[in-house]
């Protein structure tokens, strides 16, 4: 049968048309579909003018909130917060110019302390790079020194594998944060999607199995050794590696201490834990510390606030087991007989299976004197204070928060000062990643936006900032966005009206010249907390404050302001002053 010319052309246009080809995402598209491969649940940030397409990207999706501050450098720290209590990535978003240079100070802040997080900076267009544009600022320059690693990503065919690396290097290895600068036009311009499934660094390639052989010469060392002590720092926390240490502690019968940032790694319970130390650690820790004959240090880095003056620390002859995942950090400051690089948790696992299957076993009897020693030193009571039903006593209000919360899932942040002391010396933590600060850099205005990314994460937990009258004027305005994102933590002002560890100083250090330390011109924190839509209560009387804890805890969906008046005249105790020896402490006003 013939067909016809006409019959043809009805029947090819009744053919469906073949789908358009499905044009390539933008630049902010890919950003976007790079953080949901990894997963990313917040995104902490502020918009401007350079990263306004990465906004509309987000507008368009639904599986990442992001979390609008009131200020870049809170956006870091809420990620970093938020990183620090789950152990993931945070991830933050600024602007360019005043953005990135507002976002310093958290950055700076997470790297000393090794914390994983991607922050995401937007950059002028590249066009207009390096010739003074508009909130144009060198930010793989002025960052460098304070990130782990940094790119600037020039050609979006680059954004996705380069979002790729960047979360692969925060989370592995010492940890720490990665910047990705993204010119405005990157974020713009079109390209294929395609996130690689895995990355390969020829640069990069960090070591996790430790050295089997100083392994065993270490479990050689710790069996023989007649006054062990393990010393563990905030290493053990990133490298959820708190199982792996209270097993080995168990098994060598040896004391153990944690830093500052190490703390809730061994249980405060448990009777091998001698507390914290350092500069305001306890006595019995730091005398152990400087008389022991074999020390395994296992995440830490013997910084100044541990171990006090180096020449004191060497003056003792002892054997120095290192344990780290970063190789730089072994031997930089105190010598050490047997370095071991990995990661923690895998060679704590080695050191276990090694010691059990051991013919020699710890000495016992010398555990014994050992034991005897250290119990004397813990008959000094250096955590003791002089109670009052005067004036409250800073260290009376952590230990009734301590004592409320010992059956609730409680996370404290702090900021930095002595309230950071205080909290480190009396709440008592059992479990890690419990205890928020800011340890190497010591930040003030670290404590509302910690609280704020770990309440979004934990939301049915309990979040407690612990902070002081001049450290939370710091990131204040920050209660907006506890209003906004409803994360309704509480917050504990152990306000005594000076900036507390600079008054110490002066009065240990300065001849009592108390330059410039008092608090004057306060706000009602009552009042502003109310303003800002919350609970704010003032506690003057020590007979209040369990009352008015027991109060904010029952306000679950209310954050919460509590404006304590404490003792101004109130110290830290034990300190060892700058200079001194771990051993050479000041365990009261007795001692000056």
């Amino acid at each position: 049968m013939d067909i016809s010319p006409a019959e043809i052309k009805r029947a090819a246009s009744a053919q469906p048309t073949p789908p358009a080809a499905a044009a390539d995402p933008n630049g902010s598209e890919i950003l976007v579909r790079c953080l949901q491969a990894e997963g990313v649940k917040y995104l902490w940030g502020y918009p401007g003018g350079a990263v306004l397409y990465i906004y509309d990207a987000l507008y368009k999706q639904e599986t990442i909130e992001h979390v609008l501050v009131r200020h870049e450098q809170a956006a870091v720290h809420a990620a970093d917060g938020y990183a620090r209590a789950t152990g993931d990535v945070g991830v933050a978003l600024v602007t360019s110019g005043p953005g990135v240079t507002n976002a310093i100070t958290g950055i700076a802040t997470a790297y000393m302390d090794s914390i994983p997080m991607v922050i995401i900076t937007g950059q002028v267009p590249t066009p207009a790079i390096g010739l003074d544009a508009f909130q144009e600022c060198d930010t793989v320059g002025i960052t460098r020194p304070i990130v782990k690693h940094n790119f600037l990503v020039k050609d979006v065919r680059d954004l996705a594998a380069t979002l790729k690396k960047a979360f692969h290097i925060a989370r592995t290895g010492r940890p720490g944060p990665v910047v990705v600068d993204i010119p405005k036009d990157v974020s713009l311009n079109t390209a294929p999607f395609v996130y690689p499934d895995k990355v390969e660094m020829r640069s990069y390639n960090p070591v996790r199995k430790g050295h089997g052989g100083q392994i065993r010469k270490a479990v050689q060392l710790l069996l023989q050794a007649k006054r062990p002590y393990i010393y563990t720092g905030g290493g053990v926390i990133l490298g959820n590696a708190s199982a792996e240490l209270r097993e080995l502690t168990a098994l060598l019968g040896a004391p153990v201490t944690n830093t500052l940032m190490g703390l809730g790694a061994s249980a405060a319970s448990d009777p091998q834990f001698l507390g914290m130390l350092g500069m305001h650690g306890t006595y019995e820790a730091n005398m152990t510390m400087q008389n022991c004959d074999v020390l395994l240090a296992v995440g830490a880095r013997f910084d100044d606030r541990v171990i006090g003056n180096p020449k004191h620390f060497a003056s003792v002859e002892r054997k120095i087991i290192h344990v780290d995942i970063d190789p730089s950090s072994i031997s930089k400051r105190v010598r050490v007989d047997i370095p071991i690089v990995g990661d923690v948790k895998d060679v704590l696992i080695e050191l276990i299976a090694q010691i059990r299957e051991a013919q020699s076993k710890p000495d016992n009897a010398a555990l014994a004197g050992w034991w005897s020693q250290i119990n004397e030193w813990r008959k000094r009571e250096c955590l003791r204070y002089k109670p009052s039903t005067e004036v409250i006593k800073p260290q009376y209000v952590i230990e009734t928060l301590c004592e409320l919360t010992r059956d609730r899932d409680t996370y404290i942040t702090s900021d930095v000062g002595q309230h950071q002391m205080w909290a480190a010396q009396y709440f008592r933590f059992e479990q890690p990643r419990r205890w928020i600060n800011s340890g190497g850099l010591g930040t003030m205005g670290v404590g509302l936006p910690y609280a704020m990314g770990i309440k979004l994460a934990k939301p049915d937990s309990d979040v407690f900032c612990v902070t002081g009258e001049g450290s939370i004027q710091m990131c204040i305005q920050e209660l907006s966005t506890c209003l906004q994102y409803k994360t309704p933590v509480k917050i504990l002002s152990l306000n005594n009206r000076y900036l507390g560890m600079v008054r110490q100083w002066q009065q240990l250090d300065y001849g009592g010249r108390y330059s410039h330390s008092y608090m004057d011109a306060l706000p009602d924190f009552v009042k502003l907390a109310e303003a800002y839509g919350h609970v704010g209560l003032k506690i003057e009387r020590p007979g209040d404050v369990e009352g008015a804890l027991r109060e904010a805890m029952k306000l679950k969906d209310r954050t919460v302001f509590l404006d304590i008046r404490t003792d101004p005249t109130e110290n830290v105790w034990p300190m060892v002053q700058a200079g001194k020896g771990i051993s050479e402490m000041l365990l009261g006003s007795e001692d000056l």
